[in-house]
Formats: C-alpha cells, structure tokens, sequence
C-alpha cells in the first residue's frame, strides 16, 4: 500500500510537470480511452480469470485508486517522450524500454504489504513481454486518431 501511494504522487507530479499535451480534448480524450480500456482489459483478465488484481481478489475502493489515479500520469508520461517523428527503430526501442519499465514496476509493486498491493495469480511478469507493447500501440493508435481528428476540426474552420 505504501508503493501505492508513493506511485500516485510522485507519478501525477512528475506528469503535471512535464505534461506537453498541447490541448484540453487531447488530455480528456487520453484520460477517457485511458480509464475505458483500463476498465474494459482488467474486467476481463483480472475479475474474470482472477490473473492478478490489487489489494482483494475483486473490486476495492484501493484498487479503483490505483486504476484512476496512477495509469494516466504514466499513460501521459508515456506519450509525452514517445518519438512520434522518429524512425521505426526508435520507437521500437522506446516501446521496449518502456515494457522492460512496466515489467521492473510490476515485481516492484508485487512485494508484499504494507510495502506492495499487486498480486499475481496465474498470470507472469513475463507475459508483459507481449501485452506492454500491444496495450502501448493501441493507446499510440489512439492517441494519433484523437490529433488526426483535431487537425481535421480545426482545418474545417479555416
């Protein structure tokens, strides 16, 4: 529980600082898909297949904590260094670091309390390995389509 709520500060501070989402629909849209998707991925592997989950097996007030306030400073932070105009081989190597982070965070997390609140089941840290990526290049697809769609608005004023 400790790492929770060191996770939640010093995440969102770091986020509120470097934050570089130029507009307001961009940050909304981000926080939206993010909860959505968090919603929608856990509620199928975590509460149906028991493969990990937070604090109790099953909903609680702690882990709604850590789905809300501690995925979207990342998911921002995420997408604030990601080398949109950069070449293939650098946005693999970003995609990867950031796995190889996820996965460190994951074990880090998974100590047990008062320190950690994640708890694996049957799921592996090494399953990260396929699934970081994956969920790193929807929320990107995302993200591009939410920039794609704004530049079609603003140029249908001009």
């Amino acid at each position: 529980m400790v790492l929770l709520f060191i996770s939640i500060i010093l995440f969102n501070v770091i986020a509120l600082n470097k934050n570089k989402i130029p507009t307001m629909n961009r940050k909304v849209s981000i926080w939206t898909f993010t909860i959505a998707f968090q919603i929608t991925f856990d509620s199928i592997v975590e509460l149906k297949y028991n493969s990990y989950w937070d604090f109790d097996n099953g909903i609680d007030w702690l882990g709604f904590l850590a789905h809300t306030e501690l995925i979207l400073p990342i998911t921002i932070l995420l997408l604030r260094y990601f080398p949109l105009n950069a070449s293939v081989f650098k946005k693999g190597i970003y995609i990867v670091c950031w796995t190889v982070v996820i996965m460190l965070y994951e074990k880090l997390i998974s100590l047990p309390e008062p320190l950690g609140f994640f708890h694996l089941g049957w799921w592996k840290v090494w399953i990260d390995v396929i699934g970081a990526p994956i969920l790193i290049l929807i929320m990107l697809g995302y993200y591009k389509w939410i920039c794609n769609l704004e530049k079609k608005l603003l140029n249908s004023y001009l």
